[in-house]
């Protein structure tokens, strides 16, 4: 009888002692509700996804944030984002490469002028090429109306066909002016990015000399 007696209280000793050293022992979840309240729970509610929660170790230390679940809004918006600074480093990406070429074309900045110059040379070529071309279509037209107004003058008719050659002529007039003005533009415009062009290889060279030093 004491010896059960004994037994029976080592044990109601060591239960006290058992749950103390078996509580706690995993991980639990802390969280606020939609009012701020903090909560802290052994499984995960559907609230604290919602709300975003932390997961704490036995001894309270945080071991992993979660944020919260984000709306459609906000998803479209990361996702918006995200893809603009994908172009904008695409962008950057691109320049440094452009860069890089620009340098090994040209090693030497008289390298880069004497490409210019051919390159406006070709451009004038090009349109001395089609002012010929002009001249030679504007005369074309010209002794067409010719032939036309002699024949009004003698008391004839123009004939069908030679009215629709007329007009056709007219037509490719009209279309290499429209072409000569382009031409002469972009020759305007890409003489004017040339300066452009030289400044900022001048800068790379100083930059590049800047990090040698």
């Amino acid at each position: 009888m004491r010896l059960a007696l004994s037994a029976l209280i080592a044990l109601v000793i060591a239960c006290p002692a058992w749950a103390a050293g078996t509580q706690g022992t995993h991980n639990r979840y802390k969280w606020r509700d939609g009012e701020g309240n903090l909560h802290y729970s052994d499984a995960l509610p559907a609230e604290a996804a919602k709300f975003g929660y932390e997961v704490v170790n036995p001894q309270g230390i945080v071991i992993k944030h979660v944020d919260r679940a984000q709306t459609s809004e906000e998803k479209s918006a990361a996702k918006a984002e995200l893809a603009k600074a994908q172009a904008i480093k695409e962008e950057a990406d691109t320049k440094k490469r452009t860069d890089q070429q620009l340098i090994a074309a040209y090693p030497t900045e008289e390298d880069l002028k004497r490409a210019q110059r051919q390159q406006a040379d070709m451009l004038e070529q090009n349109l001395n090429s089609a002012r010929i071309s002009l001249q030679s279509q504007e005369k074309s037209l010209a002794d067409l109306l010719g032939h036309a107004a002699e024949l009004e003058r003698t008391g004839k008719e123009v004939p069908e066909g030679l009215g629709k050659k007329i007009g056709g002529m007219r037509k490719q007039v009209e279309d290499q002016r429209a072409y000569i003005a382009r031409k002469e533009a972009e020759r305007t415009q890409t003489v004017a990015d040339f300066d452009q062009d030289l400044a900022h290889y001048r800068e790379l060279k100083e930059k590049i000399a800047a990090d040698r030093r």
